[in-house]
């Protein structure tokens, strides 16, 4: 299937706002978060439910809730979440996650010794705007493992690392999406930083969702080097 430019970020944006409301859309709504017309959001979902990638319904409001005219409101398909899949193996750049890879590490081995408190809050503020799942779950396992090394004596102490290390693959991967959860109910944790790192979760778990096997080991073995370059 051919999507423009233009059609493919707006169905990312379009899945990303899905998520988060948990629900259909009135296409009002996308066009107030995305930033465009209310004639341009909807033109555009009518293409993409032309090409199969969204679908439109009628409701009607709460009752007590203005009179009885029903509302348009908008949902993907799962057409488009495998659209979106196949398109982020098309957008795949090697070159560009070894560099990236890279400077993570670089940073990380530069400040041992610190409590990498600035490199936290760094990589924390930029997550949102990767829009690579590679690139976006690489900076969310960097961001829960230094989570996780402000409570390092803790850590040790539970031997949480090591059974980190041990876990395989995808199971890490995913192990350290329910961390993240476990680390917002920790009394000593910055709730600044666990509050916007459980704000990621769920396009962790979806960017994870998107990556092939190959690449979900290149992430697995990534996790296994932040945690050697803050020594641990």
């Amino acid at each position: 299937m051919k999507l423009t430019g233009r059609q493919k970020v707006f169905l990312s944006k379009f899945l990303d706002l899905y998520g988060e409301a948990e629900g259909p859309l009135h296409y009002t709504t996308v066009a107030e978060r995305l930033g465009v017309s209310k004639i341009t959001a909807y033109d555009m979902l009518r293409i993409l439910e032309e090409k199969g990638l969204v679908a439109s319904e009628y409701v009607l409001p709460v009752k007590g809730h203005g009179p009885g005219r029903s509302t348009i409101v908008f949902h993907p398909t799962q057409k488009a979440a495998e659209v979106m899949a196949q398109l982020a193996g098309e957008d795949w750049d090697r070159e560009e996650w070894e560099a990236v890879k890279e400077r993570i590490l670089q940073a990380l081995r530069e400040g041992k010794g610190t409590d990498y408190e600035d490199l936290l809050n760094e990589i924390l503020l930029r997550i949102p705007e990767r829009q690579s799942p590679m690139l976006y779950s690489a900076e969310v396992i960097t961001a829960t493992i230094l989570s996780l090394y402000q409570l390092k004596e803790d850590a040790m102490a539970s031997r949480l690392f090591e059974h980190l290390r041990g876990l395989p693959g995808e199971l890490g991967l995913n192990a350290l999406a329910g961390l993240t959860l476990g680390l917002s109910l920790v009394e000593r944790a910055n709730r600044r930083f666990t509050t916007m790192l459980l704000s990621y979760t769920h396009r962790y778990q979806d960017s994870l969702s998107k990556l092939s096997t190959e690449r979900k080991r290149m992430l697995s073995d990534f996790a296994q080097e932040v945690m050697k370059a803050i020594g641990i």
